[in-house]
């Protein structure tokens, strides 16, 4: 039978946990709470013991730690592999935790573990500060406690109770299943907008459920946690900007790990140069003093964009021609040498070929091709129908060729 598991580092902050889970087995859903304390015995008897989660450790016993940090790392280490077995075995519906700074840090890594649609909640005291190191790329929701973990009084009662009917009702009323479709993986930008939307709308007519990420570095790194974890099965990468910003050093940086999921995955995998010709910084005055002089565009009141330079585009070229040779299944990269965003087009503030050459010339040059890795220039603008139509035609092919 499925449950919920309520989780908590139970030395510290068992009565509170006891709490929730009374909460939620008042609405009719079984639940467990599992100990995830690593210094004194629980103040409430778990169901889950502490020994029974630091066992699933397969490195040391974070029992025996006689240091706090090393202890707490290996019992986070313990949860995820607990948790992640619990759910391949049917048992988990859904994880509801608590916890200040360090029972947040501990708890948080085992519900990005789980697949996304598991219901996951985190009461947590830094829940209104910057969440992202908690939350990272996964669905897990997070409610600011307002006062500490520390007891039951009359704000946390309401607090808890509104946590515990959250999971319960997540639970209770999952996402009806449809007829499942092969679904593809797009990065997009609001300047390559136009040739997304056309890929989209082509391929969603060819039977493909198509979902499609903002290409903010977080949402490169989404899609692909989900190529890993096997719900992407294709990916028409057209807006790789965010290696721009990790490049020179933006605001969107997509992280040293960029296009390793996919490549690792050898889903069929067509790629472009999308929104290439900008970094990404915030309000006008925050774009960093070395950058004085060069051409800036305001998006808008917090996004200021800064155009790329040949000597950038080389180095870009570089990072991603050294990744795509890593890559041992059929992949293509499709240039618009005429522009490749709304705002790189002829007239535009962005327009620059001299720019725009450095970084196909170079990718031509570095992409070590073969029959398996191509790379193929069109002279069309990135949001040209023919150049969506392109990506359309070359991903079928691929996908083709993957299931022979």
């Amino acid at each position: 039978m499925s449950r919920v598991y309520a989780v908590a580092t139970m030395d510290t902050k068992g009565t509170e946990i006891a709490f929730v889970a009374e909460r939620i087995r008042a609405c009719g859903i079984e639940v467990a709470t599992v100990d995830v304390g690593t210094r004194d015995a629980a103040v409430v008897a778990p169901e889950i013991s502490r020994e029974q989660v630091a066992a699933c450790c397969s490195t040391s016993n974070p029992l025996t730690k006689t240091d706090r940090g090393e202890a707490v790392t290996a019992m986070s280490a313990a949860l995820v592999e607990f948790l992640k077995a619990e759910h391949a075995a049917g048992r988990l519906a859904g994880v509801i935790g608590i916890g200040g700074g360090g029972g947040t840090a501990l708890i948080t890594p085992a519900m990005r573990a789980l697949p996304v649609g598991v219901p996951k909640v985190m009461v947590s005291t830094m829940a209104s500060g910057n969440v992202g190191p908690y939350v990272e790329c996964s669905d897990l929701t997070m409610m600011y406690s307002v006062v500490d973990v520390a007891g039951i009084n009359s704000v946390s009662r309401r607090v808890f109770a509104n946590a515990a009917h959250a999971i319960a009702g997540m639970v209770m009323h999952s996402s009806p299943r449809v007829a499942e479709k092969p679904t593809l993986g797009m990065t997009m930008f609001g300047v390559t907008t136009p040739c997304v939307d056309a890929v989209r709308k082509s391929l969603e007519g060819h039977g493909y459920d198509c979902l499609v990420f903002h290409a903010t570095g977080s949402g490169d790194r989404a899609m692909e946690n989900l190529v890993r974890s096997g719900l992407i099965q294709g990916v028409i990468d057209v807006t790789t900007t965010a290696v721009a910003d990790e490049v020179v050093g933006g605001v969107l940086a997509c992280g040293s790990h960029r296009f390793d999921a996919i490549l690792d995955a050898r889903v069929p995998y067509v790629l472009s140069v999308g929104a290439l010709d900008m970094v990404n910084f915030g309000e006008r005055d925050t774009v960093p003093p070395q950058f004085a002089g060069r051409k800036l565009h305001v998006h808008n009141a917090q996004v200021t964009l800064m155009r790329t330079t040949p000597e950038e585009n080389l180095q870009f070229a570089l990072w991603i021609a050294d990744k795509l040779n890593r890559s041992t299944a059929p992949l293509t990269l499709l240039i618009p040498e005429h522009g490749v965003s709304s705002i790189d087009a002829a007239g535009q503030p962005f327009q620059d070929p001299v720019a725009d050459a450095a970084l196909f010339d170079e990718l031509e040059r570095l992409v070590q091709q073969s029959s398996q890795r191509r790379v193929i220039r069109l002279p069309l603008h990135i949001n040209d129908p023919a150049f969506a139509a392109a990506l359309v035609e070359e991903f079928q092919t691929l996908a083709r060729v993957a299931q022979v």
